[in-house]
């Protein structure tokens, strides 16, 4: 995470997450915040719709960072993951306003928004790069679906209530097979989500590495593996009577027919988060996992706890 050459934002793309009356709210203070100070909003034609906003450009989702300088997203972390399929290969940096529940992504709360907002444009941000997976499925006709995801990919069993079988390759070494629910592959940026709640360690944002979390293994001797960013992970069904389900990022999953494999490795482009002064990553674990809360307690033991 650094401090850039300041970038010159007049065009700003508007996102948010429908079906929220604080959405809502933040989303029309905002359109008179830099409608006041002569910018440009552009909003994609669905936000514009169910947030009722009124004289602004608008463009469908797809196609918000082709004309936007800057893309404010206004709702949770699913927002934002939804805005990362959507902006990524723009390279258009985002700046995520929380209006969900933890924030991680979405990291500016919505009582400090048009303060931040403001120093962004007057160039004090920084800017931080994270990268995506990619999957396909793959049989030998080629490719049947792939996808991308900002957090992870998850390998499941659906609604059975039954383990899975399967292999796993990495870069074509075989690492294991195994019967679990399933298994999490994800970013470092997922690393704070499902996985973690997995068992999976955090990762550091900016790392260059992929982790991989069994789901309730059969033995106690498998754990989260973690491999560098451009390894490419292979996985296969061994047992045809239970089809494997695979999601990204939460979507709608998709069957792993027989005779069918799951290839992930690192997508080509990269997100581009905008964050105001005063942002750490630590900071935000400390506040979204209740790493201090036993600060007070403690005070005054142990160095600087700020």
């Amino acid at each position: 995470m650094s401090k850039p050459r300041t970038l010159h934002f007049r065009n700003i793309g508007l996102m948010g997450r429908p079906g929220k009356q604080s959405v809502v709210d933040s989303l029309h203070a905002i359109v008179r915040f830099l409608r006041e100070r002569g910018l440009h909003s552009i909003v994609d034609d669905s936000t514009a719709e169910w947030a009722n906003l009124q004289d602004v450009q608008t463009v469908k989702r797809s196609l918000l960072g082709e004309f936007c300088d800057m893309v404010i997203v206004v709702g949770g972390d699913g927002s934002l993951l939804h805005a990362a399929r959507a902006l990524a290969r723009y390279k258009t940096p985002v700046l995520g306003i929380n209006r969900g529940r933890l924030g991680f992504l979405t990291d500016v709360s919505p009582d400090e928004a048009l303060f931040k907002l403001a120093q962004v444009l007057e160039g004090n941000y920084s800017l931080d790069r994270r990268f995506l997976l990619q999957m396909e499925i793959r049989s030998v006709d080629g490719v049947s679906h792939e996808a991308i995801a900002l957090n992870d990919i998850v390998l499941h069993a659906g609604k059975a209530v039954h383990m899975l079988d399967f292999s796993m390759h990495i870069d074509g070494h075989f690492v294991y097979r195994q019967h679990s629910d399933g298994l999490i592959i994800a970013t470092p940026t997922g690393s704070t989500a499902y996985a973690l709640s997995g068992g999976g360690p955090i990762l550091y944002p900016t790392m260059d590495a992929v982790v991989i979390v069994p789901m309730h293994p059969h033995t106690l001797s498998s754990r989260p593996i973690v491999v560098g960013g451009e390894s490419e992970i292979t996985i296969r069904s061994c047992d045809s009577r239970i089809t494997p389900m695979v999601s990204p990022d939460g979507q709608s999953s998709i069957t792993i027919d027989d005779g069918h494999s799951l290839h992930i490795r690192k997508h080509p482009f990269k997100l581009t988060l905008l964050h105001p002064p005063g942002y750490d990553f630590y900071a935000a674990c400390r506040t979204k996992l209740g790493w201090n809360q036993d600060n007070e307690k403690f005070s005054g033991d142990i160095g600087d706890e700020r």
